[in-house]
């Protein structure tokens, strides 16, 4: 049996799921491969390179800015999964000129894409509106300041379901980050200086993570179990409300990225990031099959025949 690092890098159902499916339905262990879980969020770029990365968000960045040539070779989503959450009175976003707004640092892929849709908005982050910085991850404490009046709206990931926190507290969800800004992010990712992408390690946790990705599309009641695990402080309906509005829209079955799509999103990241775009779409996204998986392919064929 193969073995492998995987590490995600930001914590939530849009990070995690797949893989926990992947491991609670035994994918791993059918596709021949140990998988080791690790959790990178706070590990710097040299470490993470050191195996398979689940954040694509982060990976697209350090190679953008740090020239670490990460390629990605599964993509589970084009629809970034995180929310504008604010105080009553706030209807669109240029309603935040002016208002205090909790965000994630803009050097993480959740930072730099919500800048790139304030100023699709017509507002400048750094002027236009008083950001509040803090890592991703836990949004209790913005919670907390949007309770007391400290801060007027937060944008804020999928380790809740937000439109059940603002129906519980009166609030609203102002924009959800998918329809506004579109990348293929979040799958698998790794650095060919140190994994090669067609190691048998890596194709086995593709295989895998795709079986996971048809279950999500093709089997809501186990999806929604698997998320009520990450999503504990919500009801089963509220979680399966989620997963029907947010989820199963969003997330595709193939791993494969529109390349379209992409090259528009660099091209935006680059220019928000004051940085050239020195690769494609086609050098990060790899869409094609690999010749690993075409030879796995024709050997199933051939047993079938």
């Amino acid at each position: 049996m193969y073995t492998i690092d995987l590490a995600y890098v930001g914590r939530g159902p849009h990070e995690e799921l797949v893989s926990y499916i992947a491991d609670q339905q035994d994918f791993y262990a059918d596709a021949g491969v140990h998988v080791a879980v690790r959790d990178g969020s706070v590990w710097d770029p040299e470490r993470l390179r050191r195996g398979a990365v689940i954040g694509l968000g982060r990976t697209l960045l350090s190679r953008m800015v740090g020239g670490i040539p990460w390629v990605a070779l599964n993509v589970n989503t084009q629809r970034p999964q995180f929310w504008f959450l604010t105080r009553p009175g706030l209807d669109s976003l240029t309603d935040l000129a002016g208002k205090r707004l909790a965000v994630h640092p803009h050097h993480t892929g959740p930072g730099c894409f919500t800048r790139i849709m304030l100023r699709q908005a017509g507002l400048d982050p750094d002027r236009d509106l008083e950001t509040v910085v803090r890592a991703p991850g836990d949004y209790s404490m913005d919670l907390r300041r949007l309770r007391e009046g400290t801060i007027d709206a937060a944008v804020v990931g999928d380790t809740m379901a937000p439109l059940a926190v603002a129906a519980e507290n009166g609030w609203n969800v102002l924009a959800f980050a998918g329809d506004l800004f579109r990348i293929p992010t979040v799958g698998v990712a790794v650095d060919p200086t140190h994994t090669d992408p067609e190691d048998p390690a890596v194709q086995a946790v593709v295989r895998a993570h795709r079986r996971a990705l048809r279950v999500i599309r093709d089997d809501p009641d186990t999806t929604v179990r698997y998320l009520q695990t990450f999503l504990s402080g919500h009801t089963a309906d509220e979680v399966r409300a989620h997963y029907e509005q947010f989820i199963a829209p969003s997330f595709g079955v193939d791993g494969q990225a529109d390349l379209g799509t992409a090259e528009t999103a660099i091209a935006a990241v680059a220019a928000e990031l004051g940085v050239p775009a020195t690769f494609t779409a086609a050098d990060f996204y790899r869409t094609a099959p690999t010749a690993a998986q075409t030879a796995l392919s024709f050997r199933n064929i051939t047993q079938r025949g």
